[in-house]
């Protein structure tokens, strides 16, 4: 059962909640164009496929994309994602997380304070929204003279659905 789908059009899917599917908006071409351009960079097939991708499938990694881009416009090189990827990060339209033993995932959840939820025993990588109120990880007891901008945090857990396996180990 896929964890997302997705239609042509006005581009909605459902993200890879385990608990409940929750409808997202995937940008359209001609949005994500206009964030290429905004960004300084050219508008390239390449570069639409792996924006829509990231889109599309949050916290995905690297080969991921690269399947999700070949899908869309055929044979296009591992190197050729990486280099959109890295200008892609670059330029702040796409976030690039990488919790402690896990590689490297990429989101388009950019410009705010967010944290991730990860399961420990599945690897699936959930939105955090900083605490209510101001931003209190970002106030360090100790700041070492750093303009501190942003701050990283990881929860490490097991998912719902791990946990009900865990529990019931035929429910597989």
């Amino acid at each position: 059962m896929p964890r997302w789908s997705h239609r042509q059009g006005s581009r909605l899917i459902f993200t890879d909640s385990r608990e409940c599917s929750i409808l997202r908006r995937v940008p359209t071409t001609s949005d994500l164009e206009r964030m290429l351009r905004g960004a300084a960079l050219r508008v390239t097939r390449p570069r639409l496929a792996v924006l829509c991708a990231v889109h599309e499938h949050p916290h995905a990694d690297t080969d991921s994309i690269i399947r999700a881009v070949r899908e869309d416009l055929g044979e296009v090189s591992h190197q050729a994602v990486y280099d959109v990827l890295r200008a892609l990060t670059a330029a702040s339209l796409v976030r690039r997380i990488q919790p402690a033993g896990s590689v490297a995932r990429y989101e388009a959840r950019v410009g705010d304070n967010h944290h991730h939820v990860v399961c420990r025993s599945c690897g699936a990588i959930a939105d955090v929204d900083c605490a209510v109120g101001e931003a209190p990880c970002l106030t360090a007891s100790e700041n070492h003279g750093f303009a501190i901008e942003e701050a990283e945090v990881t929860y490490w857990a097991e998912c719902a659905e791990c946990v009900t396996s865990q529990h019931n180990p035929t429910a597989v």
